[in-house]
């Protein structure tokens, strides 16, 4: 028997628990099936009674919930060794302070430099930090969002890319990758949600070395569904891919839209089926 909690993905037993946590009838489901099919925005509490209780399930969250958040992110690529631009992670305004004092003048980066909040997705919480004014700024936006509730924040290389940021989307065993350029030079994010173009044919080359470049980090976490957002450093003798950040959520338009997606997702849970059942334990 097979269990989907994904609303699109039909099974022997169907089950929603979006907008609850997972309960006792949800566990015996579970215990009793030989695979489970999670939906992308599940919460941490069903993953784990998932992987707790089944052996195999799909998509593989383990690093989603073991390295949360763009801090997360920046130690699964320093574990792994994994290229990116250089990172320096605070869990809080006074970590920060600690190492910089109230008014940082040395800050261990050249400007522009990238400030990230731990949270957030279409670039809503990045800022270009071109002053030593525009820092005085958004660290006052981590004090208010510490007030609030919410701490945590990166300072990252800021690497020119041109506005040109490759997206690698890995479903299951598929990996489809397209170019998000920002033409506006009112804004240095290249999400297409700030207007970039998605364009799909542009240096193959490229796209040839970040597909192997994400397939290498996905062989070492088991992630099989997500979006990774890499750039190129700028250099002549040799390309060199650098990841950004991994989306867990992720926008469908390059893929041909969400009917285009949910079809290769169905194939792709059908596939994985097929070869994880198959195999012996």
């Amino acid at each position: 028997m097979i269990v989907s909690f994904h609303p699109l993905f039909e099974a022997d037993k169907n089950i929603i628990c979006a907008g609850r946590e997972p309960g006792a009838d949800d566990l015996a489901a579970i215990k009793a099936t030989e695979a489970v099919i999670l939906p992308q925005g599940c919460r941490q509490s069903l993953y784990e009674m998932a992987i707790n209780n089944c052996r195999h399930v799909f998509p593989n969250y383990d690093t989603r919930f073991e390295y949360p958040g763009k801090i997360g992110q920046i130690q699964l690529f320093q574990k792994n060794g994994t290229a990116h631009p250089h990172a320096e992670t605070y869990h809080s305004l006074e970590d920060f302070r600690q190492r910089y004092g109230d008014s940082p003048k040395d800050i261990a980066f050249e400007l522009p430099v990238v400030l990230k909040f731990d949270w957030g997705g279409e670039g809503e919480t990045v800022y270009l930090i071109n002053s030593r004014e525009d820092l005085k700024e958004v660290l006052q936006k981590a004090a208010d969002f510490e007030r609030s509730g919410q701490a945590g924040f990166l300072l990252q290389e800021y690497v020119p890319t041109q506005g040109k940021t490759l997206r690698v989307v890995i479903i299951g065993q598929t990996l489809i990758s397209y170019w998000r350029i920002q033409e506006s030079a009112d804004s240095f994010i290249s999400n297409v949600s700030r207007g970039a173009r998605i364009d799909a044919a542009l240096a193959p080359e490229r796209q040839a070395v970040a597909k192997v470049f994400v397939k290498n980090l996905c062989a070492k976490t088991g992630i099989n569904l997500a979006g990774f957002d890499v750039i190129f450093a700028p250099a002549k003798e040799h390309i060199k891919p650098l990841m950004l950040e991994i989306n867990y959520f992720f926008g469908r338009r390059g893929l041909g839209g969400s009917d285009a997606y949910y079809e290769i997702l169905k194939e792709e849970i059908r596939n994985w089926l097929a070869n994880t059942l198959d195999k012996p334990d």
